[in-house]
């Protein structure tokens, strides 16, 4: 009978946790949505599963989450490793054009911190079963994953996963070994002994280090550049933080006043983008957040593990450690299965397993579901016509796809790319002042410079060419290795309402001549339309 609760229960954890797996061709790329969804509809059947267990179960004690949970991620990550092996070997689609593995996500990061977070589970299983065929599960799931993770080719993945099983080894009371034989069988002896495994350490580390910044120097350059604006924008609101999904709006603004300020390395203009995360969720909760909130998580954390160490919780400990060292450069919680595995993680690994602790978290988890649903079924329907609508755009039937756009601001208003297409469309059709309001607001939600750059084509059409310049001024200082903003701000020196030909000629100087990351033949066409610019035609 126990087994049958166990399988039942089992059962209640994996529903809802298997959000991980859907996937939706039919929504945009990289929207999660779907799996929202999923977990609506899924979390009501497991708290019914789990209130029946309560009712038919009077025997004492019940499985505790913990031991359910590390079940259910064997089975998931299992299912991971597995699909992205197929897409390894070409027997399944990735999920992004650009790589070949990327298992049910959008992306191969995530996917490999995912990946990296099931790890240390497997090792303590196998480190603890108590049966053959445990050993031998917990074993091969792990092997399906060290099959997969090298070829995610994340970094933050690797670090984190082998800390993580570093922390499992020694919990599992390999401290002590570990101790005896670096101690007493490398340490103890000469001066000269000390010394030269001390520099073999140093050598060794420094290698590895420059290994992993060499196998991706621009992205490692990238990362650095990046974690410093996302500093400057969490010291411009250090207690309060800019607000909730403003992260890429606050970062824009601080990235633009750094290159405003003219005081930066060439290195730093090239490898500067618009990105939509920190890629080190610490530094994006205080941004959106503010210190407080960071230091009430971080703290969180350390309880978390403090108590699930004291329980024995090691898997789950592990898993908590890989998520924490992964989420310092990268964005797992800005994925929705990763967010809800992570809070289940934390959960598990304070609880006991007592009925009351059951009917609670099965309470909670019925109750987020069935309030999110009709909000969640409502955005993936939008979502799913704003696809089609985006065909209307694409192709330059405006005025069709602002009929398609117009029903759907008010679920995807929150959304920057939405945003700039439905503004986009109006400003093509000459509705200025419509798309002046809508591009705003996608300046508040992203920081693509082409928002900046339709803004200024909006203000100089309407003829003003002061709002016009400071537009496109800030496009230059939100990217400056960008030939496009300097292309604009030329034309608009060369207009007849806005003549300046000091300016032109700095301008298309700097077209002419400015070293672009990526030759292209737009930039080849901009270039060639600047040399034919004829100083008594208006801009188009």
């Amino acid at each position: 009978m126990r087994h049958v609760v166990t399988l039942v229960l089992l059962f209640a954890v994996t529903l809802p946790l298997g959000m991980v797996l859907i996937t939706s061709a039919d929504l945009p790329p990289g929207e999660t949505v779907s799996q929202w969804v999923w977990f609506d509809r899924t979390a009501p059947i497991a708290a019914v599963c789990i209130g029946l267990v309560m009712v038919s179960w009077r025997r004492k004690p019940l499985p505790a989450l913990a031991e359910v949970l590390q079940g259910s991620l064997l089975i998931l990550g299992g299912m991971e490793a597995v699909w992205g092996l197929r897409q390894v070997f070409g027997f399944a689609a990735s999920g992004h054009s650009l790589y070949a593995l990327t298992g049910s996500f959008f992306n191969p990061g995530p996917y490999s911190g995912y990946l990296a977070m099931v790890l240390p589970v497997c090792l303590h299983g196998y480190l603890t079963a108590d049966g053959k065929w445990k050993r031998r599960l917990c074993g091969g799931v792990g092997l399906l994953v060290l099959c997969v993770l090298p070829a995610g080719m994340s970094r933050s993945a690797w670090i984190a996963g082998a800390a993580a099983c570093l922390w499992v080894w020694m919990a599992n009371g390999k401290a002590k070994r570990l101790h005896h034989i670096i101690y007493n069988k490398l340490w103890r002896g000469s001066v000269w002994k000390k010394t030269g495994i001390s520099v073999a350490v140093l050598c060794v580390t420094v290698l590895l280090t420059g290994m992993l910044f060499v196998l991706k120097p621009d992205s490692a350059s990238g990362r650095l550049f990046l974690w410093r604006m996302s500093a400057r924008a969490a010291m411009e609101q250090p207690w309060t933080g800019h607000g909730s999904g403003n992260f890429a709006a606050a970062y824009g603004e601080a990235q633009e006043a750094y290159f405003a300020a003219g005081d930066y390395e060439p290195w730093e203009e090239r490898v500067a983008g618009s990105p939509e995360y920190a890629f080190n969720e610490y530094l994006q909760v205080a941004v959106e957040q503010g210190g407080p909130v960071l230091t009430g998580l971080l703290a969180l954390i350390a309880f978390c593990l403090y108590r699930g160490t004291r329980l024995g919780r090691h898997g789950i400990c592990g898993s908590i450690v890989a998520l924490s060292v992964f989420a310092f450069s990268s964005y797992p919680l800005q994925i929705p299965a990763i967010v809800v595995t992570g809070t289940a993680l934390l959960v598990a690994s304070v609880l006991k397993g007592s009925k009351a602790e059951w009917c609670v978290a099965a309470v909670a988890v019925g109750i987020y579901g069935g309030v999110r649903m009709n909000r969640d079924r409502c955005m993936e329907q939008a979502c799913r016509e704003w696809v089609q609508a985006r065909v209307l755009y694409q192709t330059g039937a405006y005025a069709a796809a602002e009929e398609a756009y117009r029903p759907l601001y008010p679920l995807l208003k929150e959304r920057g790319s939405f945003l700039f297409e439905y503004g986009h469309g109006l400003h093509r059709q000459g509705k200025y002042e419509a798309a002046d309001s809508l591009l705003q607001q996608a300046a508040r939600r992203s920081n693509d410079p082409m928002i900046l750059n339709i803004l200024g084509k909006n203000d100089q059409l309407q003829g003003d060419c002061e709002e016009a310049e400071r537009w496109l001024v800030r496009a230059v200082h939100r990217l400056p290795g960008r030939i496009y903003p300097y292309y604009l701000l030329a034309k608009l020196y060369a207009s007849d309402s806005c003549r300046d030909s000091a300016r032109f000629e700095a301008m298309k100087q700097v077209v002419l001549t400015k070293e672009p990351k990526v030759m292209s033949t737009a930039i080849r066409e901009m270039r060639e339309e600047i040399k034919k610019i004829n100083w008594r035609r208006s801009v188009e």
